[in-house]
């Protein structure tokens, strides 16, 4: 059993940064892929990101990439997600997942789930 908790969300104008924290608070991270996802409201959780569990391979979906990236201290047993040039439509509520299959785009590619934190892109 793996619990996670995600961190470091918050209001931030457009165009700046933030990185959000996802870590284990029971179990362990090193044997697991990791995913980003995010829910605006009114819509479906989509994919953001996703890392193998030995970081060596990243995916992102378009909407993100050369803005956001992925990266994981299996030995801190956590993972981020480096947020840069944030829009407006970045705005959602952020969840990390873990699980044990990749390519991991899909929500049920993951077994654990954290709570989320929300990012609100505003000026």
């Amino acid at each position: 059993q793996v619990q996670l908790v995600e961190s470091g969300g918050g209001l931030v104008q457009p165009g700046g940064s933030l990185r959000l924290s996802c870590a284990a608070s029971r179990g362990t991270l090193s044997r697991n892929h990791m995913g980003w996802f995010r829910q605006a409201p009114g819509k479906e959780r989509e994919f953001v990101g996703a890392i193998t569990w030995s970081g060596g391979t990243k995916d992102y979906a378009d909407s993100v990439k050369g803005r956001f990236t992925i990266s994981r201290d299996n030995a801190k047993n956590t993972v981020y997600l480096q947020m840069n040039s944030l829009k407006p439509e970045d705005t959602a509520v952020y969840y990390c997942a873990a699980g044990t299959r990749w390519p991991g785009i899909r929500r049920a590619d993951y077994l654990y789930w954290g709570q989320g934190t929300q990012v609100t892109v505003s000026s």
